[in-house]
């Protein structure tokens, strides 16, 4: 996309590169400003909104920075529908922890990224500059270098995550863990001194 931005408008390809940048990065203020100040609030149109961006962010998803924002895809679409599933299932663990260990995946992503697309001393061989190519066989071995690379933090994640929550599962047991929003705790602590109120009050009249 910015490519062909390039071409039309020469000289401001860069321009449209650094605003699809920002608005990719907002989402992720406005989803953590939606989920403070509008605890109750759905929040999944965020991470369509950064999904789209990202798909539309490369002109071809062949090369390696194409790969890079093509697996970050994955990791937007697991959020994307985690939280969709939430909306039926809002006190699921589960669902709620996958969801928290998406958007951790995704951070941590982004920052490699960062350095190994913009770092010359990490850059595959063969590739410069922005991560161009100069012969046909580099592209080949630096999308395959990038896919090694994501399936390593696929599994340190993974395991990561697995143990988290199995010492979550032993610490509390895995009856007595449910998520629940700040606002539905103040909804049921209101209730419970109602509840208390109301017994104290039937005492004294007794």
């Amino acid at each position: 996309m910015g490519t062909l931005v390039g071409h039309v408008a020469p000289g401001f390809g860069f321009l449209w590169n650094h605003s699809l940048h920002s608005l990719i990065s907002i989402t992720f203020f406005l989803y953590a400003a939606c989920a403070i100040i509008l605890d109750r609030a759905q929040v999944q149109a965020q991470f369509a909104q950064q999904l789209l961006l990202l798909h539309l962010h490369s002109a071809d998803h062949m090369g390696p920075e194409g790969r890079y924002h093509l697996l970050l895809q994955i990791l937007v679409f697991v959020s994307l529908f985690t939280t969709l599933i939430g909306i039926g299932h809002p006190h699921s663990l589960l669902v709620n922890f996958v969801r928290s260990v998406s958007i951790f995946f995704q951070g941590l992503w982004l920052i490699v990224m960062g350095f190994m697309l913009w770092t010359p001393s990490l850059i595959p061989k063969g590739c410069y500059m922005v991560v161009r190519c100069s012969s046909p066989e580099a592209p080949n071995r630096a999308v395959s270098l990038v896919k090694i690379e994501f399936n390593w933090f696929v599994i340190g994640v993974t395991v990561f995550a697995v143990s988290l929550y199995l010492v979550l599962v032993k610490l509390y047991g895995e009856k007595k863990v449910q998520y629940f929003s700040l606002g539905s705790e103040d909804k049921e602590r209101s209730k419970y001194e109602l509840i208390c109120d109301y017994i104290v009050v039937e005492c004294v009249d007794v």
